[in-house]
């Protein structure tokens, strides 16, 4: 089922859509910045127009302030080809996310203005309203959870996918400032992988809901035995180990000089899927993955610099091949 789903490409995501800045030229620091850059972010869009810019259908679910940056994005979306129309205009004192980010990787900052955060306004009602049979898989990163009625809609969304057939895939995307509390980001999210068919998170986030990072390794196995089809445990530098049909294979990755570390994991969500929906082995998936998070991580940007697919093939055919993991 998980793989049938995948391979429609026809992908529900849901999640948050923001505006990012960035300061020009690459290497300033924000606190020097005289001029900047705007792009589209938000690991839910970012991980959307991945998807479409390798060939593959996407709409976002989610809220956005009806205010010039909330219009912003929802042009921004129509830009990359990503449906909106699951994507709702709220007023009052929510506000869209805003993220400032520097182009460099030695002392790098970043500043998320997530107060009040119009995403989370997304409610039971609008996940009920959704055509789920005309989408072959959910995706979702683990930010949604993080707040009140978002979390209770996106748990919603999953029970309506479920029903529907689609295969629910989750990246834990952990960030400490969205939540009221480690303990309670430790249950919600747990509850959260136990619900999903492929799980992608790094060795701290799987550590994190273990309790500790040094059982990580065994969470995400212990997840790949008893509820997910397929668990990608990704460990930066040092590759990843993914767990699927009751194997483990460990890849490396497609070493670059980054010009920052933001964009990896959405990326990487994006190339993995669009190479599964290709019919691409999930070898070969990785990979590809690991490859559109580089590309990415070597540009100005986040939704900006992820591959189309003439690019990310080019990039494979250029490069001397991924690192080696013992």
């Amino acid at each position: 089922m998980v793989l049938q789903g995948i391979a429609t490409k026809k992908f529900l995501v849901i999640g948050r859509v923001g505006m990012d800045l960035t300061p020009e030229p690459p290497g300033t620091a924000t606190a020097d910045a005289t001029s900047m850059m705007v792009a589209m972010g938000g690991s839910s869009a970012n991980i959307a127009a991945g998807l479409v810019k390798l060939g593959c259908q996407a709409a976002l679910v989610t809220s956005v302030s009806d205010d010039a940056i909330g219009w912003y994005c929802l042009n921004q979306l129509d830009h990359y080809g990503i449906d909106r129309r699951y994507v709702k205009k709220i007023n009052g004192e929510e506000r869209t996310s805003l993220a400032v980010y520097e182009t460099r990787v030695q002392d790098h900052q970043s500043v998320i203005y997530r107060n009040a955060a119009a995403d989370f306004q997304m409610t039971i009602d609008d996940v009920e309203a959704i055509d789920y049979s005309q989408f072959g898989a959910l995706i979702t990163a683990g930010t949604v959870f993080a707040a009140e009625p978002s979390r209770s809609a996106t748990f919603r969304a999953f029970e309506l996918a479920r029903a529907a057939g689609l295969p629910i895939i989750f990246d834990v995307d952990y960030r400490p400032y969205s939540w009221p509390s480690p303990q309670v980001a430790e249950e919600v999210l747990s509850r959260a992988g136990s619900l999903s068919d492929v799980i992608v998170g790094n060795d701290e986030e799987f550590g994190f809901m273990a309790g500790s990072i040094d059982k990580g390794l065994d969470k995400a196995r212990e997840l790949a035995k008893s509820s997910a089809s397929i668990v990608v445990y990704k460990m930066g530098p040092e590759g990843a180990v993914t767990f699927a049909d009751g194997q483990e294979l460990r890849t490396g990755i497609y070493r670059v000089e980054a010009l920052k570390p933001t964009g990896a994991g959405d990326s990487f969500m994006a190339g993995f899927m669009a190479s599964l929906a290709d019919g691409r082995d999930m070898h070969q998936a990785v990979l590809r993955g690991s490859a559109c998070a580089s590309i990415t991580v070597s540009k100005p940007g986040c939704a900006p610099a992820m591959a189309y697919g003439p690019e990310l093939d080019a990039f494979l055919a250029n490069h001397p091949g991924p690192s080696t993991i013992t």
